[in-house]
């Protein structure tokens, strides 16, 4: 006889937990399969432990710079076992309260190898045998993703990396080559170049680091790059990788060679899906992919009224991991028979925490400009701010907004704790403020916040600093 739950998730990392979280807080049955550990790559592999080491690097680079500012201290290198210790103790403490809760909310994880033999039945492979899971109400599908690799760049574990491995590294490269530039790209590049490596090169075959993002908070990040001693190359494709006795060799199409002693590739991340039984589901495959709607359904259902849903980043949405938060939660209320509205994307913050920061949502400049619409800008520099300049803060809040005083369409911006202010952004973008409406707020002096508020009253003409 199968194990029977309302709801049964496959995969614990954010999408998944969130919504088990949820379906059992509406006072549902739920149970979780999860092959390695609950938290995901979110919290193993990815958020939780690249800050831990991005703020180790903040605090390096803060030992730099303290004699700037009448502080006697010195950087002297890095040890590296201390700065896993401290990663390993931060990721512990949040795993073991997240099974904490998980428990106490009556939650089964079932830990083990699922695979789907039915839209919503699945065989585990647990350490004490085969258990047969089903679900009466709701399947869903949160297996996640893993790190996209290259044919020419074979991942060794020691030479030629993933963000995985890097997670693990226990000493510093010295000419550390980081291919992409995204965000596990630049954010891996600030961690290396803080800890002191001799040089850090990024390649990027887009034209521009952090491609996605506005035009002019590439521009920034660029120079900001360039001034930190990290070198970006931009438009040139990988066309070979040699590797070997302790160096790396990469070759672009361009004909540039860069060496070093280790080479990451940081190309984006696939959707995990092969070898998972997604086949005897009948849901719909698209490069990977699990096709969805708005409501992440995959069209599937069964039984009386069950459905079979897809959440996180086996779906083609952000690949962010608060997405996918908001992607399970909005499953678990849909579940429960619960009203809810649709995702919309474009109001969900990016943020990247290199050096200096960004934090983005809404429209970019190039997208307006691609769809035809009409708007107005205005930048408010991080050199006009008295907070930022306490902190040596580099760049700037960028607002776009309809054109002749309409509503917010974009809030970009890059500097100190980009990643934090954007929060504000995001509350002003997707409530459709008007710059005028923003204009008339009194954020509290000296702040990073009034550079934020300073670029709305710019643009509402009321420019004050800038």
């Amino acid at each position: 006889m199968a194990d029977s739950f309302d709801v049964v998730v496959l995969g614990g990392g954010t999408g998944g937990y969130s919504c088990a979280l949820r379906a059992a807080g509406l006072g549902l049955t739920v149970g979780l399969v999860e092959k390695a550990k609950v938290g995901g790559t979110c919290l193993h592999w990815g958020c939780i432990p690249t800050k831990a080491f991005l703020h180790a690097a903040e605090v390096a680079e803060h030992a730099k710079e303290g004699p700037d500012l009448g502080i006697q201290s010195s950087f002297d290198g890095v040890d590296m076992p201390r700065v896993l210790d401290y990663k390993n103790g931060i990721v512990d403490a949040n795993w073991k309260g997240l099974q904490a809760t998980m428990k106490a909310k009556g939650i089964e994880t079932i830990h083990g190898h699922g695979t789907l033999t039915g839209p919503n039945t699945i065989t585990v492979e647990t350490d004490d045998g085969e258990r047969q899971i089903e679900a009466s109400k709701a399947m869903v599908l949160a297996t996640g993703s893993k790190p996209k690799t290259i044919p020419i760049a074979e991942v060794d574990g020691e030479l030629i990396i993933t963000s995985d491995e890097a997670m693990y590294l226990e000493s510093v490269p010295k000419k550390p080559i980081v291919l992409g530039a995204s965000a596990v790209g630049v954010e891996f590049a600030t961690v290396w170049n803080g800890y002191g490596a001799e040089e850090v090169t990024i390649v990027e075959a887009l034209d521009a680091v952090v491609p996605r993002e506005d035009i002019d908070t590439q521009k920034a990040l660029a120079r900001a790059l360039k001034k930190a001693g990290i070198k970006a190359i931009t438009g040139e494709m990988v066309e070979d990788v040699k590797a070997g006795d302790g160096t790396v060799t990469v070759t672009t199409d361009k004909g540039t060679t860069v060496e070093g002693d280790l080479l990451m590739v940081a190309i984006g991340r696939g959707p995990v899906t092969e070898n998972m039984g997604m086949d005897s589901t009948g849901v719909e495959l698209d490069r990977g992919f699990i096709t969805v709607d708005e409501y992440c359904k995959t069209g599937v259902t069964f039984g009386d009224g069950g459905v079979v849903y897809a959440i996180g980043d086996v779906i083609p949405t952000l690949g962010l991991a608060h997405a996918s938060f908001m992607e399970g939660m909005m499953v678990a209320e849909q579940i429960a028979g619960n009203p809810v509205v649709p995702i919309d994307y474009r109001g969900v913050p990016k943020v990247y925490y290199c050096t200096p920061e960004i934090g983005a949502v809404g429209y970019t400049e190039q997208e307006l400009k691609e769809e035809g619409i009409e708007f107005d800008a205005k930048t408010f520099p991080f050199s006009h701010n008295a907070r930022a300049m306490m902190q040596g803060g580099q760049g700037h809040v960028k607002v776009l907004a309809a054109k002749d005083g309409g509503k917010v369409l974009g809030v970009h911006i890059v500097g100190p704790h980009a990643t934090d202010l954007i929060a504000e952004g995001q509350m002003i973008y997707n409530w459709e403020a008007l710059p005028t409406d923003v204009a008339e707020f009194i954020h509290p002096h000296p702040t990073l916040s009034e550079a934020v508020g300073e670029a709305h009253m710019a643009l509402a003409g009321k420019a004050l600093h800038g």
